[in-house]
């Protein structure tokens, strides 16, 4: 996985780049191995959690950079 939008699915990116989970534990997403967790969006996530999608999504791209 190169780069995410807000649009890519959490199940997704965490299949492709396990060590990216810290950053949605970060915004209290404790729940990544739940079915519906995984299938929502980062948007998505970022809406139910009270956090910004486009900083979550900023932070994750400048990470899968350095990968």
């Amino acid at each position: 996985m190169t780069e995410v939008t807000k649009e890519t699915i959490i199940g997704d990116i965490l299949d492709n780049a396990p060590d990216t989970a810290p950053f949605f534990m970060e915004i209290g997403m404790h729940c990544l191995g739940c079915p519906a967790s995984r299938g929502e969006s980062i948007e998505q996530a970022c809406f139910v959690h009270g956090t910004d999608a486009d900083a979550l999504v900023e932070k994750i791209n400048e990470f899968l950079k350095t990968k």
